[in-house]
């Protein structure tokens, strides 16, 4: 195997897939990552054995071969030649000699026969969608907060893609709080399938400045993200999904419009009083025009800070103020639209005027 290559194409490659070249102690290789050329088309391939990436190199030339090598040590010795130096890669048996101008090294690999069968993808049976890069991670951003830690609710650990009314919507809840995010308006193939939120890290995480588009394609228990030159395969989570849409209020009475820059700023300022109290904040109306957050702590004192705006029904219910401010950074309008109905009910947050995204929070027992 031989492959000449610049350094700065090489050490972003390395620098992406070595992220999940996270071995084992039982099984060692997955530390590698496998470098192999198949008719002048290179691949850089590491597994967790949950997920896969692939980087398919631009090489200036190259002959065909296979070889693995640890991925960390690679990435590590490329990252620190100079940038503008040629470097090339050979291998004899597990020996991989690595040369760039005055720098040489020569680091012990394993024979590729070790490292793990990728999963085989089925093109013919795929569900395949396409989405704007600056869409796509602005969405997945917004919902990815939302899900769980929880292992012992392995659904809930995902983003779970959906479609309904001819939509691509996505969604992630941890049971106190929901989010939701019409990806895609129109859209001909359904799709259910639960991707780990640890696989949509990665992917955005592997988004560089020139991808224009994220291919996803989905087959029956394999999930597969195209980013350029870079290709992210991961097992889908086994399991299905609650019915979320059911936990979206349609009936809320109190409605208000608020600006967000101010309730973000006085909902800050009722969780400097409320870290004692659990984050516990108490969003009141009173009509005609008063919307307040305030916080009261024996050990800190109080604090109460008022917005006005139209309101038509005295209301008042206590939220965690994490939850809440990360629900107001994840919309990005000017105004926002805030609705509760007691203190039992979950609140809604969407923007004024774009309603694809949706976010709901439980409220706390007060």
């Amino acid at each position: 195997m031989k492959i000449k290559v610049t350094q700065e194409k090489l050490s972003r490659a390395l620098n992406n897939v070595s992220r999940i070249a996270i071995g084992k102690v039982t099984l060692p290789i997955l530390n590698n990552v496998l470098i192999r050329v198949d008719h002048k088309k290179v691949s850089l391939i590491t597994t967790n054995l949950d997920m896969a990436m692939i980087d398919f190199l631009p090489v200036s030339s190259s002959e065909d071969g296979v070889v693995t090598i640890p991925a960390k040590l690679l990435a590590e010795f490329v990252s620190n030649l100079p940038k503008n130096e040629t470097i090339q890669i050979s291998s004899r048996d597990t020996k991989v000699e690595i040369k760039a101008g005055k720098y040489s090294s020569v680091i012990n690999g394993s024979i590729a026969d070790d490292f793990p069968e990728l999963p085989e993808f089925e093109e013919k049976k795929a569900v395949i969608y396409k989405v704007g890069v600056e869409e796509f991670k602005n969405s997945i951003s917004q919902v990815i907060i939302a899900s769980s830690n929880d292992l012992t609710r392995p659904a809930l650990t995902g983003v779970f893609f959906n479609t309904y009314d001819d939509c691509l919507a996505i969604a992630a809840t941890d049971g106190y709080r929901l989010a939701e995010k019409i990806l895609i308006n129109k859209v001909e193939s359904e799709v259910k399938a639960i991707v780990p939120s640890s696989t949509l890290q990665e992917v955005l995480r592997s988004i560089s400045d020139d991808v224009e588009e994220v291919e996803i394609s989905f087959n029956d228990d394999l999930v597969r993200f195209r980013l350029g030159e870079v290709e992210i395969i991961s097992k889908l989570i086994d399991t299905s999904y609650p019915d979320y849409q059911k936990l979206i209020p349609k009936n809320n009475n109190i409605k208000i419009t608020l600006n967000r820059e101010e309730l973000i700023r006085i909902t800050k300022l009722a969780a400097l009083f409320a870290r004692s109290v659990g984050g516990s904040i108490i969003c009141e109306t009173k009509s005609p025009d008063t919307f307040s957050v305030k916080s009261i702590a024996n050990e800190y004192g109080e604090n109460d800070s008022i917005i006005e705006t139209e309101v038509d029904k005295d209301g008042r219910v206590n939220f965690n103020s994490r939850f809440i401010l990360d629900a107001l950074n994840s919309l990005d309008s000017k105004e926002i639209e805030f609705e509760f109905s007691d203190h039992i009910s979950p609140a809604v947050l969407r923007n004024k005027k774009d309603k694809k995204y949706t976010h709901i929070v439980m409220p706390l027992s007060s």
